[in-house]
């Protein structure tokens, strides 16, 4: 049993490498890093869940030879994200840039998190004040009080 489970943890967790295929490996290490670093950035416009390095769609494979033709080309990592971003839009990062309708996005996490805080704020605060003094009953309003209580 402990080596069924070993061997299904061993499959599992080679799974995502073997998106790559051996005829898209660079022959230089560096180079094929720098490709394996961008293809973590980059989103599958298939799956959507994950990254081209680890899709085996076949538009991440095209994805992933594009990457690795811009890089032999002399492009930088940022070249090559903005290359496939133009080309694909910007579904495909899976970080989106800081700028224009994006800062949406940046912002309401952040936002929402001060109003949250802000509520919880009001909220303790108003559940720690004092309660109003009530006000003793005078005799007349406790013998209309005890008339009240025993009348069935």
């Amino acid at each position: 049993m402990r080596v069924r489970a070993a061997v299904l943890a061993l499959i599992l967790t080679a799974c995502p490498v073997l998106a790559v295929q051996p005829d898209e490996v660079l022959p230089d290490a560096a180079m094929e890093a720098r490709a394996r670093e961008i293809s973590q950035q980059l989103r599958c416009p298939v799956c959507q869940g994950e990254n081209i390095d680890e899709s085996n769609a076949p538009i991440s494979r095209d994805l992933r030879l594009y990457v690795r033709e811009r890089l032999l080309e002399g492009d930088s990592n940022d070249q090559v994200i903005d290359a496939v971003a133009d080309r694909f839009g910007e579904f495909v990062l899976f970080n989106p840039r800081p700028d224009g309708a994006n800062m949406i996005l940046w912002l309401a996490a952040p936002l929402m998190a001060l109003v949250a805080l802000l509520t919880a704020a009001g909220f303790l605060r108003a559940r720690n004040r004092p309660t109003p003094e009530v006000e003793a009953l005078d005799p007349d309003e406790r013998r209309r009080l005890a008339e009240i209580m025993r009348d069935p």
